[in-house]
């Protein structure tokens, strides 16, 4: 974010831009000829027709090196994928291994100081620099483009924070304020080498990004695209021993992207399967519509009518899932939604299924409560979820945890977020995969919750979630255990309700920071951290389902601890068929 060039005012639209995406290598690895391709790039469009000469060697050449260059991200911009370059920008990752342009401009002992004030460590945050557009491109938003798509690799790429130094004479600092970037009180000073004052200035991912968030987002998920399409022709693509692609062990966003996104994916190698089943999903949108039904030359013509001369292949969405390397074709959401919510007709109608699926839920416990994300997911209950939890997945998890061999050592909340991505990908799903901490428990309420389902066995967990439900008024559904327990706690009708029923008395999370196993048996009633059966989380996940369908939905479900215990049930034991 360096005062070379100012990006230009907002505009009310801008193009579409075709961004080359390219990783540089670390230093001493191969790759060289890359970077010094991408380097030339950029030392041209910095060049731009000669206002800036000091890029242009004597032989004609242009030059623009810094070793902040390796193990970057950089992002090149032209008008079509033929064109001149117009714009980059830099994105430098914890990965990088060079000192941030913010850590030179500040020195180390500050430097560390600002990031410890906000409660952040070095491997949190990213920085992106050296944005720089042309003089006739400024005017068409492209400084805004790859601020935004910067901005949003970031944030897909696991950054808590991103910093950057910016210059004040034209203004901006205010162009990256409209992103959510703040100043650092204390860190402005004159560089006369920019003959102007220059700040630092931070953004939190958390709080999204500003007034651009839309686009910001939008980018985001367009990254893995662009970084798989970009970057094909440049850098060879990850590959097991038995040559094929490599998966991603991070991810759990699905991509979604158009048809020649998917043919820019299909040429990168980075596919591994194809499931193209449009016109079999076509046929059942038309039976949903219309029940009645029709013969196959009917459906055929309502098909035609509704394509309204689009080709199969470019209708709907593609979606691409970097963690399996599978591309799948799919409807568009709200098609989609509707067909595949369809056998619930006459127990859910069209509205009460649009409310659900406009609703946002988050859970705690990630083993507990994977039972009732993944109902949540089949039942379309909720569109946007907040994921939190810790701890891989283990092969002592196999036995109660939907997952495969090939999923061992994979986050839970990340597994979770998967499997509910792979019924929907048209869900939105945040991970917090540190889990609910002091730290982390404003970031995961940020924003506002529907519903919240806390499965985690841990007090401070259990005590601090509820207070902040409670002051929120969000209502809390918990599963309970193997045994069929539910419980119900209407915060967003009873604002002085006492916490856990009042099981536990006036009872407060900061008391149970540092409370010691036998204290906690005694509090709770019996160790924490039993493993929960498969039945039960199944069973924990439906009783959940059911009272935040109702909440939802404003129909009857009131607080309470509520028991639907299978081993009691005497027509399973056989007592009365004997």
């Amino acid at each position: 974010m360096t005062p070379l060039n100012h990006p230009g005012a907002p505009v009310p639209e801008t193009p579409d831009w075709h961004v080359t995406a390219v990783l540089g290598p670390r230093p001493g690895e191969g790759g060289r000829p890359v970077l010094d391709a991408v380097r030339a790039l950029r030392a041209r469009i910095l060049f731009d027709h000669g206002h800036r000469p000091a890029f242009l060697r004597a032989d004609g050449t242009h030059a623009d090196d810094e070793h902040l260059d390796f193990g970057a991200w950089h992002f090149i911009a032209r008008r079509s994928p033929g064109g001149p370059p117009l714009g980059y920008i830099r994105l430098s990752t914890p990965d990088t291994g060079t000192p941030f342009q913010s850590r030179d401009f500040l020195g180390d002992e500050p430097y560390e100081e600002l990031l410890a004030a906000a409660g952040l460590g070095a491997a949190d945050v990213f920085e992106h620099s050296r944005l720089v557009v042309e003089h006739r491109a400024r005017k068409l938003g492209l400084g805004l483009h790859l601020n935004a798509l910067a901005i949003g690799a970031a944030h897909h790429l696991g950054a808590r924070a991103m910093i950057g130094t910016s210059g004040t004479k034209d203004g901006q600092d205010r162009f990256h304020e409209r992103f959510g970037f703040r100043p650092v009180h204390g860190t402005r000073r004159y560089v006369p080498q920019y003959t102007e004052d220059i700040v630092i200035m931070l953004h939190r991912v958390a709080d999204g990004g500003g007034r651009h968030h839309e686009l910001v987002t939008r980018l985001r998920d367009e990254f893995p695209v662009i970084a798989a399409a970009g970057a094909a022709p440049l850098l060879p693509v990850r590959v097991t021993p038995a040559g094929t692609v490599a998966p991603d062990h991070e991810a759990w966003r699905p991509v979604l992207c158009t048809a020649a996104d998917a043919d820019a994916l299909l040429a990168s190698g980075n596919v591994r399967e194809v499931h193209d089943t449009i016109d079999d999903q076509l046929t059942e949108l038309v039976r949903s519509r219309e029940p009645a039904g029709h013969d196959t030359a009917g459906i055929e013509c309502k098909k035609r009518e509704h394509l309204a001369g689009a080709e199969r292949r470019e209708y709907g969405t593609w979606a691409w899932y970097p963690w399996s390397g599978r591309l799948v074709h799919v409807l568009p959401r709200e098609e989609f939604r509707l067909v595949r919510a369809d056998r619930d007709r006459g127990r859910i109608e069209r509205p009460g299924e649009q409310r659900l699926f406009g609703k946002r839920i988050g859970v705690i416990g990630v083993s507990a409560g994977t039972g009732a994300a993944l109902t949540f997911a089949l039942e379309g209950i909720g569109g946007a979820f907040k994921l939190a939890g810790c701890g891989g997945f283990g092969l002592s998890d196999l036995g109660r945890l939907p997952g495969g061999l090939h999923d061992l050592g994979v986050d839970k909340a990340v597994l979770s977020a998967r499997r509910m991505a792979e019924i929907d990908p048209y869900l939105d799903i945040e991970v917090e995969r540190a889990g609910l901490t002091p730290e982390t428990i404003e970031r995961f309420f940020a924003g506002g919750l529907d519903l919240l389902v806390e499965e985690c066995d841990t007090p401070w967990v259990k005590i601090a979630a509820r207070e902040y439900a409670r002051d929120l008024g969000i209502p809390v559904v918990t599963g309970g255990n193997d045994h069929g327990g539910l419980d119900v706690e209407r915060f967003d009708r009873e604002p002085d309700r006492p916490l856990l029923h009042g099981l536990l008395g006036d009872v407060k999370s900061v008391d149970l920071l540092e409370l010691t196993t036998p204290e906690r048996t005694a509090a709770f009633g019996g160790p924490a951290g039993r493993p929960r059966p498969a039945f039960g989380m199944a069973l924990g996940g439906a009783l959940c389902a059911e009272a935040a369908r109702r909440i939802l939905l404003g129909r009857p479900c009131e607080s309470g601890r509520f028991h639907t215990d299978l081993e009691q049930q005497p027509d399973l034991s056989g007592s009365r068929h004997g």
